[in-house]
């Protein structure tokens, strides 16, 4: 992270964000079983069109609250710096979207259902999915990790700071979304 912050922090920054995004919209699509409301290839073209935008509108706002309360606890990037961090902090769950690929040949339309009566008949498949899980969650605590790293290195502090900061945006961004939905859900009974 230290070499791509001193050469190019912009280097690569919007392609890494956009994957970035479409890995997420593909977790998210198979969370919330998308595949219920639409077909299975409207479900991958909806990630494809709707996951990098996502993607690059987190790089950006992460950019913009991360690098200020980064600064809150000493750290010393600017906005740019952190976009890189972020955007670099994608690798793993880049490389996640290559397990789609035996997931859908496996499982198929059934990765985006909440009814999947294939998985529940078979106790094989059945196993398969909690391994490829197994597998997800690893992957997901190793991107919290390089993301946490990720920031430390650019802010110029520890991974601890960085969670700490982490913690301090996500605070920043939810606690408004929370008013606003109260707010709106006492106004609308």
């Amino acid at each position: 992270m230290r070499q791509v912050l001193e050469t190019d922090p912009a280097r690569l920054v919007l392609v890494l964000a956009m994957l970035g995004g479409l890995s997420q919209a593909l977790d998210n699509a198979s969370l919330f079983s998308l595949g219920d409301k639409l077909s299975t290839a409207a479900v991958f073209a909806v990630c494809a069109m709707f996951g990098p935008i996502s993607g690059l509108i987190t790089l950006y706002l992460s950019g913009l609250v991360l690098s200020w309360t980064g600064t809150w606890l000493g750290g010393q990037a600017g906005q740019a710096e952190v976009r890189s961090a972020v955007a670099w902090s994608n690798i793993p769950i880049i490389w996640a979207l290559l397990l789609w690929v035996p997931e859908y040949l496996l499982f198929g339309r059934e990765l985006f259902t909440s009814e999947t009566p294939i998985l529940d008949e078979s106790l094989s498949l059945s196993f398969t999915v909690i391994g490829f899980y197994l597998v997800e969650i690893v992957m997901a605590f190793w991107a919290l990790i390089v993301y946490l790293k990720c920031l430390g290195e650019a802010h110029r502090f520890s991974a601890w700071k960085a969670l700490a900061t982490t913690s301090i945006a996500a605070l920043i961004v939810i606690l408004p979304i929370a008013l606003v939905v109260m707010i709106f859900d006492g106004i609308m009974r």
